[in-house]
């Protein structure tokens, strides 16, 4: 097969890796690609958000099958266009990607198939959701509707954060994103995510692991698209993930088909695990960022014909082996992120470090002829194997500190919730 990965973040070089690894693949192209992805792909330097010249550059280079990676390409209906021009492609329809680009449409299927969720207001102008701002109190929970990169959610402690979350969304800090508002209660516990492949009937299991959405330290700062995760996450228990598949996963995927828009592809369900059980934080329609990273590390199996069967309906039959350790991913990120950020500062020390337990996904990078530079907010994921999250841990680190780049900045406890419950 001819295969080529749309997208250009840590996930797509984590996919493109995995996928370079089969013998099923003659050729693999990413598009646009970045620093790191060229060393294993090709790179087609294409506007991913013009669907017409994405096919025609699948059509140019005689592609067979094509993986969506990016939330954005899903939710533009990038899949059906691919589909409708006669190639195979794996990402789920415009339709059923409203599973994440949209959370009214989630939480509106949550209340019709009975599905453990956070209890919810949605608004469309300011002044409403103040009033049921005004009526349910803090702490509780303010997110823009739309896609936002990771930064729409704000879990507001207080009543002065949560009218400033509202505000900021009514004033068109999202866009489009944020013109209608849902508000939800804040739920006590930890969180955790599960991820499935689903050709929208059969669904195939995948892994669980853990993301740090905070930008710093100690779960403090502003949230961020996710620095670091690890998996599997063992806080997720036979008995809480025969609960979430029973309750939340397959109802969901019978819940789709039944509304005539059965979900193909990777469905990523968010989870917090409550006094009352697992509920559903939020769906996203694609592959978690960097969540990806530390699945690829840790996949024993072939990617690509679990995710071919996923796109041709013959998931039926699949299986999916992994490897007993742990992965953890550190994301070094440009200093400011997620704020404002510099592009363009030098990184040096990455080329060379790669081995049996240790692998650097780029993000936002770029090659200037010899030159690796930093080009995004989030730019490169330290990604480790270990026996224990507390090895996959160090090697991790040892890997990010050998890495110069005075621009950049990494949380230094990523993993810290199983590392305690580890010693």
């Amino acid at each position: 097969m001819r295969v080529m990965v749309i997208g250009s973040g840590g996930r797509e070089h984590a996919l493109a890796w995995k996928i370079a690894q089969s013998p099923l693949v003659d050729a693999l192209l990413v598009a646009p690609g970045n620093g790191g992805t060229g060393a294993l792909a090709t790179n087609i330097p294409v506007d991913i958000t013009d669907h017409a010249a994405v096919i025609a550059a699948v059509k140019e280079h005689a592609v067979d099958f094509v993986v969506v990676g990016p939330d954005a390409q899903v939710v533009a209906g990038l899949g059906d266009d691919v589909r409708a021009a006669g190639i195979t492609c794996f990402c789920p329809s415009k339709v059923a990607g409203q599973l994440e680009g949209s959370k009214s449409f989630t939480k509106a299927l949550c209340d019709e198939f009975d599905i453990p969720t956070a209890a919810y207001g949605r608004f469309e102008d300011e002044a409403s959701a103040l009033a049921y701002l005004y009526t349910q109190g803090a702490p509780i929970v303010i997110k823009a509707d739309g896609l936002a990169a990771g930064k729409g959610v704000t879990v507001a402690m207080s009543m002065e954060e949560a009218e400033a979350a509202i505000i900021d969304c009514f004033a068109g800090t999202f866009g489009q994103s944020g013109a209608a508002v849902v508000i939800e209660e804040f739920m006590e516990g930890e969180e955790v995510s599960l991820f499935v492949l689903s050709d929208g009937e059969t669904i195939l299991p995948l892994t669980t692991a853990q993301d740090h959405k905070r930008a710093f330290d100690g779960d403090k700062g502003p949230n961020t698209g996710g620095m670091g995760a690890y998996s599997p996450a063992p806080v997720m228990s036979k008995a809480i993930y025969d609960q979430t598949m029973a309750r939340i996963v397959e109802p969901t995927i019978r819940g789709m088909a039944q509304r005539g828009m059965p979900y193909a592809g990777v469905l990523y369900a968010g989870l917090m695990l409550t006094e009352d059980g697992p509920k559903l934080v939020e769906y996203n329609a694609r592959f978690g960022d960097p969540e990806c990273q530390v699945m690829m590390m840790r996949l024993e199996s072939d990617i690509v014909p679990l995710l071919h069967a996923v796109a041709t309906g013959t998931l039926a039959g699949h299986d999916v082996a992994w490897k007993d350790d742990f992965a953890l991913t550190v994301i070094m990120a440009t200093k400011g992120y997620p704020g404002d950020y510099d592009k363009g500062s030098e990184i040096k020390g990455v080329d060379g470090l790669d081995s049996d337990t240790l692998t650097v996904f780029h993000a936002g990078t770029k090659r200037d002829g010899e030159r690796l530079l930093a080009n995004g907010g989030r730019v490169l994921n330290v990604t480790a194997l270990g026996a224990s999250v507390r090895e996959a841990q160090e090697r991790a680190y040892r890997g990010v500190d050998a890495i110069v780049w005075p621009e950049g900045f990494a949380r230094r406890d990523i993993g810290w919730r199983e590392i305690a419950r580890e010693s």
